[in-house]
């Protein structure tokens, strides 16, 4: 990987919405060959994945949370991710050394619709403890910039 394939990743971490027109103004090259670039870059999993970042409070979903799981013993982690695939209001897991097994991302409309996601979790039988905390506030850093 070159300097122009970090600018280009960089760029698009900023904004993956540029154009290869865009990128290749940007990084003084003509748009085939930022294309191609691109496609190296996700042929070689440098580049995962294009995504957009919602506003949960736009989807009313002001109410986020973080909570910890700590699984029962014999439950493998596939089969808990299975489970929470089918559990509106995860919004994302993290498999995590420690204590505790998981830490999940809860987006719900309120404090009631946080409560039933809890429920439906502990419902499933895979998990032995959970521990929450209510998220006040979320700054990104990401800003595009790889450190």
């Amino acid at each position: 990987m070159d300097r122009i394939d970090r600018e280009i990743v960089e760029l698009l971490a900023k904004d993956a919405r540029l154009s290869y027109k865009e990128l290749g103004e940007r990084v003084f090259l003509s748009a085939n060959a930022v294309a191609e670039r691109v496609k190296r870059l996700v042929a070689e999993g440098v580049l995962v994945g294009f995504h957009a970042s919602v506003n949960m409070a736009a989807l009313d979903l002001r109410f986020q949370a973080l909570a910890d799981v700590k699984l029962k013993p014999g439950v493998s982690a596939l089969e808990f991710e299975a489970t929470l695939r089918s559990i509106p209001g995860i919004v994302a897991a993290t498999l995590l050394t420690g204590s505790h097994d998981y830490l999940l991302r809860v987006a719900c409309r309120d404090q009631e619709h946080f409560v039933r996601v809890m429920e439906s979790l502990r419902a499933s039988g895979h998990v032995q403890d959970t521990q929450s905390r209510m998220v006040l506030k979320e700054i990104d850093l990401s800003s595009g910039a790889l450190h």
